[in-house]
């Protein structure tokens, strides 16, 4: 079964602000690569919803998965989506955070 992915505010944010920190160090051309790719990550959730780690000891229904060892994307699955709640690049604390949001 085919669900549809969706993106919080929240994360489109994350993922603009991750955009701005790369073309500021780089160019607008590798922050569009880079964030395109976590995007397609995102939206390959459609067809294996259930990938990453379970984490209800965070928020109930959360998962966790990684990109390229990087970047934590935190998303929680239901019946015909998936919901990403948010993308945290290079280490940053998404236990806390996800733990205040919930």
């Amino acid at each position: 079964m085919r669900v549809s992915v969706v993106f919080t505010p929240e994360a489109e944010a994350q993922l603009l602000s991750l955009y701005r920190f790369i073309a500021a160090r780089a160019t607008p051309a590798v922050a569009q690569r880079y964030v395109s790719g976590i995007i397609e990550y995102c939206e390959s959730l459609r067809t294996f919803p259930h990938r990453g780690m379970q984490r209800d000891d965070i928020r109930p229904g959360l998962r966790i998965s990684n990109f390229r060892k990087r970047v934590v994307v935190a998303f929680a699955v239901d019946q015909d989506r998936v919901e990403i709640i948010g993308v945290f690049y290079g280490g940053r604390d998404f236990e806390t955070a996800l733990a205040e949001d919930s």
